[in-house]
């Protein structure tokens, strides 16, 4: 793998790259925001390995500009802020991945080569489409009916993940494991929010009229992803 680690720490980066060389891999350590942000668009990296709180740019800024800027690199956050609530702003916030320090490094390293071989089963067409849907992966951009929606970068994670799998249901653990990084369930209302936001974007964020759902939720199991087309009769007026 290759790794980009953005730490102002250099005892920390030292031992994370001894760490790293003994399992054949390569990490590239810059010491601020900015420095990682210029090698983040300079080399392609497998991971990212990124800490919350640095001198010059926090750590959610670091996302949000990578984000903005079409890298979907995986990204694991370390921070010493642990709690719950600190979790879920990150993972919000784009980041695949969040470690709360200390940790140990053989955690750590797992996580990364999950992160990778996660990004690595992706589908990395440039375009993924599903009846009127469209998923533009390198560009981070959705459209309906050829008409552009407006997502954040959590929403485009989200809707990126059900074109993936189009059609299928979906869990919640599923979301919580694949698009927020989490084996656990945070019990907070995040997946319910964000989905009910992406709902929204999907079935009355467009100028055109929607009259089929585009997010179904199966009781008891989760949501499925419908095709977004208009079934004959619907939208017509009366003949």
């Amino acid at each position: 793998m290759n790794i980009l680690y953005i730490e102002d720490d250099p005892r920390a980066a030292a031992a994370l790259a001894d760490i790293v060389a003994a399992g054949g891999d390569r990490l590239v350590w810059e010491a601020s925001g900015e420095s990682g942000l210029r090698q983040a668009a300079s080399d392609a990296f497998d991971v990212i390995i990124l800490d919350r709180m640095l001198p010059d740019l926090d750590g959610l800024a670091i996302v949000a500009r990578l984000r903005a800027a079409g890298n979907d690199t995986p990204i694991l956050m370390l921070s010493a802020l642990a709690r719950s609530e600190n979790r879920v702003e990150g993972l919000d916030a784009g980041v695949d991945d969040y470690l709360a320090k200390p940790f140990e490094a053989h955690e750590l390293i797992a996580r990364v080569k999950a992160l990778n071989r996660r990004a690595t089963n992706r589908v990395h067409g440039a375009v993924i489409l599903f009846g009127a849907f469209e998923c533009h992966v390198k560009s981070r951009t959705a459209f309906r009916d050829g008409e552009f929606i407006a997502l954040s970068p959590r929403e485009f994670e989200l809707f990126r993940y059900f074109m993936e799998n189009a059609g299928e249901i979906v869990t919640r653990a599923m979301l919580l494991r694949d698009v927020w990084g989490m084996n656990f369930d945070p019990q907070t209302n995040v997946v319910d929010v964000n989905i009910g936001r992406l709902r929204r974007k999907l079935e009355i964020g467009t100028a055109m009229p929607a009259p089929s759902p585009a997010l179904e939720t199966i009781w008891g199991s989760g949501y499925r992803l419908t095709n977004g087309e208009t079934r004959q009769g619907e939208g017509a007026g009366p003949s």
